[in-house]
């Protein structure tokens, strides 16, 4: 009996960070601003935990040419009406030296109450990804996929890599960002469930003893979404460059699109233990692309190029049936020339070569990521 395809629908979502245009420094959004992007945008844009972010979310879109032309339409929409206050965004999951110390977390109830159950863990949250959805359904076949999916997440993680920086020191990470965000509760590699029954179960646990209200609690890097009928990932930092963020989109949705054609097929994939993928997630927080990862198939350590092109490969078909073989081979650049956390470390380097002070080499980093912001809107 033949399978179903599911939609394969894309949703992605970006949070941003504000910064003035003359000192550089990150700056909470006026409520003017909020107000002018929600009468363009509706309910596509909202406000952060932290007054100096800003988050957008396309609509339901059927390709990955649908959500260019969304995420453009939210990004554009942005930028312009901050250059009004003089602010400009950025799409880092780290300001490269902003003290979190200094930032206010937005008024709100929702937010308020983040805030009370998460003590200090909260107020360091000054932090952005990106999370990007899959339309599936059917919710057996969530829970199906959920494990096969965990092993790529270190790759994507290690592609989207774009905070090296973090209160002006650089930690030595491509993603300082998991640092920050593995401390709050019910994050990291999602575990295995028996079924989407049992998944529902372990959940309701927590939500009958009024620990969580709901799943929307649960931040694991690959999560069954409680509003949509999707997996979303959420392991990504977010990307400066509007191409980037959908070439991963792209990925994402044709790793989805394989793992049911296999399973279609009678086939899956191996479902790693944990512990070993939690490994791969480290090398990719720690090293980005530059170092390789583990290949538990072959037993060795692989260089990250060669395993982007073994996947590019096996989900060929499936980027070709979703119309997004160009946006997905595009990694390649990323692999051949380096996330944005070498964009910002070449940065920082050739600016004190010049003659910069550490903090005019900072600024330059900040300066670079709002070009990268804008160059393809």
């Amino acid at each position: 009996m033949a399978l179903n395809e599911p939609a394969f629908t894309l949703g992605i979502e970006e949070e941003y960070l504000l910064v003035d245009r003359d000192s550089l420094t990150l700056s909470e959004a006026p409520d003017t601003l909020m107000e002018a992007c929600r009468s363009s945008l509706q309910d596509q844009v909202s406000p952060e935990f932290l007054q100096c972010q800003i988050e957008v979310g396309t609509a339901v879109c059927k390709n990955i040419s649908a959500a260019r032309d969304d995420l453009r339409r939210l990004r554009s929409c942005v930028a312009t009406e901050a250059a009004k206050h003089n602010l400009a965004p950025i799409a880092a999951s780290c300001h490269p030296f902003a003290d979190w110390k200094q930032q206010h977390h937005t008024k709100k109830d929702r937010y308020d109450d983040l805030r009370q159950a998460l003590g200090g863990v909260a107020r360091r949250m000054l932090i952005c990804g990106m999370h990007v959805h899959v339309g599936i359904e059917d919710n057996r076949l969530r829970m199906d996929l959920m494990p096969q999916l965990s092993y790529f997440l270190p790759h994507l993680l290690a592609l989207s890599a774009s905070s090296p920086f973090w209160q002006g020191d650089d930690t030595g990470l491509a993603s300082y960002r998991l640092t920050v965000f593995d401390n709050l509760p019910r994050t990291g590699l999602p575990p295995r469930f028996e079924s989407w029954a049992d998944y529902e179960r372990t959940a309701q646990v927590l939500i009958d003893l009024g620990v969580i209200e709901d799943t929307t609690k649960i931040w694991w890097d690959l999560r069954p979404s409680h509003r949509f009928p999707t997996l979303e990932t959420r392991i990504c930092d977010v990307s400066p460059r509007l191409e980037d963020t959908l070439s991963l989109a792209a990925l994402t949705q044709s790793l989805m699109r394989m793992l049911w054609r296999l399973r279609a097929q009678n086939l899956r994939w191996r479902a790693y233990e944990r512990f070993l993928i939690a490994e791969n997630r480290w090398r990719a927080q720690r090293y980005g692309i530059s170092e390789g990862l583990i290949d538990f198939g072959k037993g060795a350590l692989v260089p990250f190029n060669e395993l982007l092109d073994e996947i590019i490969e096996l989900i060929h078909e499936d980027a070709e049936t979703l119309d997004c073989l160009d946006e997905v081979q595009r990694l390649r650049d990323i692999a051949a020339h380096g996330t944005s956390s070498d964009r910002q470390r070449r940065v920082l380097h050739i600016a004190q070569k010049a003659g910069a002070n550490r903090q005019e080499a900072m600024k330059a980093v900040v300066e670079h990521l709002i070009e990268e912001f804008s160059a393809d809107l």
